[in-house]
């Protein structure tokens, strides 16, 4: 853990390897009906659950104030040739996977050619940056104000586990997790990264 006196900096990592082989194996059997769930659309609804069980993640700085908000509007970081550009998907909690995974693609498909609305950029509560398609490892996603966390998603690859008697190949997806000192403090924020971690590695966790 790094910080300073605004800014929280840690990691994580979130073992996939079921999610993934589940995403994989629901996409072939959705195929012909031409759906696709990607893992930002799960990342999403772990993000809306670790909002909701933590409220301090799901609010922003007015002034002195400090407003918890009651709706759950993720933004996620867009990579275009013009540039980084982050669109809002509203009301994340109540859309289910296939949705928000359409909803994602369409608003990258926007982003990317250039027509995102100012309105589709605008009113998120808490922001996902996946660098998955690029690679690397860890790094530090900066918090978009006025909001007061932002999770770092890194491009997911194979590690030998060790599962008490072997090593085994286990997909380990990276996380890494900025966040406003004014409000989360360390031990917050880790059990906050631990339980997104959590959830990606059993996501039964979320229907509890």
């Amino acid at each position: 853990v790094s910080q300073n006196p605004k800014c929280l900096e840690l990691s994580n990592i979130g073992d996939i390897t079921e999610l993934e082989a589940f995403r994989a194996l629901t996409n072939k059997e959705n195929e012909k009906q031409g759906l696709k769930i990607t893992m930002l659309a799960f990342l999403m609804k772990a993000a809306v659950a670790a909002l909701k069980k933590y409220p301090e993640f799901n609010s922003s700085i007015d002034g002195d104030d400090l407003v918890l908000k009651k709706y759950f509007n993720i933004a996620f970081a867009a990579d275009t040739p013009n540039g980084l550009v982050v669109p809002v998907i509203r009301d994340a909690d109540k859309k289910g996977i296939f949705e928000l995974a359409r909803e994602t693609s369409e608003l990258a498909a926007l982003a990317r050619d250039g027509k995102l609305k100012p309105d589709q950029m605008q009113g998120a509560s808490f922001t996902i940056s996946s660098l998955g398609g690029i690679g690397g490892t860890y790094f530090s996603p900066i918090v978009n104000a006025p909001e007061v966390a932002i999770l770092g998603v890194s491009k997911a690859a194979m590690k030998p586990v060790w599962d008490g008697k072997q090593f085994v190949p286990r997909l380990i997806c990276p996380l890494s997790l900025s966040a406003d000192h004014r409000v989360i403090d360390g031990a917050l924020a880790t059990r906050f990264n631990v339980y997104i971690a959590q959830l990606m590695s059993d996501f039964r966790r979320a229907a509890l």
